[in-house]
């Protein structure tokens, strides 16, 4: 080949280039569009010489967009892309200002997620780096995180409840008036960041060391950096606490002659917390008392309410209404009433999404079901669905997976049938002692179907019956011994089952009374017994039930723990642990337990076993609580049901008659596998 050759392909190279970006630039948008300014801090000062990164998470591995270096003041600036999604930076190393010695740190990792909209200035600290592990916990390793576009948006968008990225401050959320001076999750959050900070700017020569050493999961490799020992923190939130509480006396002892610690963070914490968790709490949007809860495709949580804003709640008239929460905790419908009509008056343990994405929630108030869509408009007439009034108090509603619905009535023992979700076409089953199943209920308060189209059912008696989808009437029954109310399937076909008073003498005792309630004075009567004995009860006092998928107990069922004192809800995360709902104490816990797949528990641990504190996850403002759910990003949703007993029947003190409905709900971030919603059959995993 000649040298004229070489310098003509050479040319001609050059052209195809110059050719390729000219109709690059004008097919699509220039890649970045804008800079974003920002500050990196080490216990309140500037940490000089970071390298930070800007990355974009996926569903694939995370994306490197842009690096830079602070400057001797913190500051940084990267480029932003038109568009991205789940933006975040990773500030790694440097020279903090608030060192002793003022040398360079390589322990320093430090991270803030942005999302897909990021502010125009930004600080990250160890206030944001907090914020965004334990609100990323399912999706962040190392410095990668990786997700589906709607869990990392939902996570992303939970991070201002705790930080505001343009300050490195408290967010909005966590110092409101719910959060703030209720519960002790702002100095929780504070100490954590306390504890990270004392290795990022190294106040003791072997902070770093303490810290990992402290931080170190059951199983997990030794931090490297604050960012990995924030998550594993984060991931082991219940494995011995009191080693990072140990920390703040370590790093920042009362001088001598003082009372408060010099700390970066506060509030910080007095004692040690049992788990370092994060709950925080939602209301508005007409919740009060809520009942069943479901969340929809886009991650958005329904819930029927017991009661209404407003009234002097009593056990004897549940007239509430629907609530709607977006994935982030903030209220989607009407500010005091909810979503109204379609006969909705006083949810219950009865809400399902269909196919179609239409909320269907059952009444207690208006004897009958009402359907709303995904706008929380009405579909059903004003009366609801309640067959000519034909219907009792109504329960349970679930979807099959063929698009089926299946709903209970309690008081009058029915089974109701609508094919496809065509309620036009709907059907009562049985009811009483008509045909089975309706012959073998007591009070039918539950259903779930199982990967063979079998449906379950809870009975609030000593049994759970079980009949074929598609042939109804050929149930058995299977003794589970004690009061039941919630159930769910795991992925192997297991069915858990929570036993209210529990399974021993004196739960067979209260069953007896309360079966003497019902006899007497009806379903109303025993729900009144049933709650106010439910409210005395400690930790112990209930227990879960597995049944496995030919009906026997699984060994070692049912399963006992300190956290259990009143379960009423079970729900299956993305890796079959178990989480538990508790109607008792006036601030009742969730229950973590190992599920069948003991792979995916801590080490250790067997099935049934409680993976949270002996007392549970307490905090976050939670009451006596009826469901609990867990979101597309891992939150897991725990409904407050009611917060003083005494309200809620005659004879109220009047200052406190409105305050039988339990307020908002709690979300504790980023602590469970997430599952696919709507849940239709049983949970999936991403």
């Amino acid at each position: 080949m000649t040298v004229e050759t070489h310098a003509g392909a050479f040319a001609g190279a050059a052209r195809l280039i110059a050719a390729m970006a000219v109709s690059s630039t004008l097919s699509i948008a220039p890649a970045f569009a804008a800079n974003l300014d920002g500050t990196v801090l080490g216990a309140g000062k500037p940490i000089a010489r970071s390298t930070v990164t800007l990355w974009a998470g996926s569903a694939a591995a995370p994306k490197q967009l842009a690096q830079t270096q602070t400057d001797a003041d913190g500051r940084f600036t990267v480029a932003l892309p038109v568009t991205a999604d789940a933006l975040y930076l990773v500030a790694n190393g440097g020279r903090p200002a608030a060192s002793n010695d003022a040398g360079d740190n390589a322990a320093i990792g430090l991270l803030a997620a942005l999302g897909s909209v990021p502010p125009s200035k930004i600080v990250i600290n160890e206030f944001t780096t907090v914020a965004s592990v334990w609100t990323h916990a399912q999706f962040i390793d190392g410095t990668a995180i990786k997700g589906q576009p709607l869990q990392l948006k939902i996570a992303a968008g939970n991070v201002p409840s705790f930080v505001d990225l343009t300050t490195g401050g408290w967010g909005a959320t966590i110092q409101d008036p719910l959060n703030s001076g209720q519960t002790p999750t702002m100095a929780n959050f504070a100490t954590v960041a306390d504890a990270l900070a004392g290795c990022v700017v190294r106040v003791t020569t072997d902070a770093c060391a303490r810290l990992f050493e402290a931080a170190k999961g059951p199983a997990g490799a030794m931090p490297a950096d604050t960012l990995t020992a924030a998550q594993a923190i984060a991931r082991y939130p219940w494995y011995q606490p009191e080693r990072v509480f140990a920390l703040l006396e370590a790093f920042y002892p009362v001088p001598q002659g003082k009372t408060m610690r010099a700390v970066p963070y506060m509030p910080y914490l007095q004692v040690s917390p049992s788990a370092w968790v994060l709950p925080l709490k939602f209301d508005g949007g007409g919740y009060r008392a809520g009942g069943k809860a479901m969340f929809d495709a886009d991650g958005n949580l329904w819930v029927g309410n017991n009661f209404t804003i407003g009234w002097q709640a009593s056990d004897a008239l549940w007239q509430g209404n629907a609530t709607k929460f977006d994935p982030n905790g903030k209220p989607l419908s009407p500010i005091t009433t909810g979503f109204t009509g379609g006969g909705m008056q006083g949810g219950t343990f009865g809400a399902a999404i269909d196919l179609k994405g239409n909320v269907w929630l059952s009444s207690y108030g208006s004897k009958s079901i009402a359907v709303f869509d995904k706008a929380g408009n009405p579909l059903t007439p004003p009366d609801g669905i309640n067959f000519g009034g034909r219907l009792g108090l109504m329960q349970g509603i679930i979807t099959a997976p063929n698009g089926d619905v299946w709903a209970l009535g309690i008081s009058k023992r029915q089974l109701l049938y609508f094919p496809k979700g065509d309620w036009n076409n709907g059907r009562i089953v049985c009811e009483g002692d008509s045909a089975e199943p309706c012959k073998s209920f007591t009070a039918p308060f539950h259903l779930a179907i199982d990967q063979q189209d079998r449906i379950w059912v809870s009975d609030s008696s000593l049994h759970v019956i079980r009949f074929p989808a598609a042939h109804p009437s050929k149930s058995v029954k299977f003794d589970v011994r004690s009061n039941n109310s919630g159930l769910n399937v795991d992925s192997r076909g297991n069915v858990w089952v929570t036993n209210r008073f529990g399974s021993g003498l004196l739960g067979m005792a209260h069953m007896v009374d309360m079966a003497v309630h019902l006899k007497t004075g009806g379903v109303l009567s025993a729900s009144d017994y049933l709650t106010k004995t439910m409210s005395e009860q400690t930790g112990g006092s209930g227990s879960v039930t597995v049944l496995q998928p030919d009906g026997s107990q699984l060994p070692g069922s049912p399963f006992k723990g300190g956290g259990l004192p009143g379960p009423w809800a079970v729900v299956i995360d993305g890796n079959d642990n178990v989480w538990v709902s508790n109607f008792a104490m006036p601030a009742s816990p969730i229950v973590q337990l190992c599920g069948v797949r003991t792979e995916n528990c801590p080490p250790g641990f067997k099935t049934g076993d409680q993976i949270s504190p002996p007392g549970g996850y307490v905090g976050g403002g939670l009451q006596l609580q009826t469901d609990i759910a867990i979101g597309p990003a891992g939150d897991v949703w725990a409904m407050n049901n009611w917060q003083d007993i005494d309200s809620c029947y005659p004879g109220a003190t009047e200052a406190l008659s409105t305050r039988c409905g339990g307020q908002g709900v709690v979300v504790f971030f980023g602590m469970a596998k997430p599952v696919r919603a709507p849940q239709i059959g049983p949970a999936k995993a991403y």
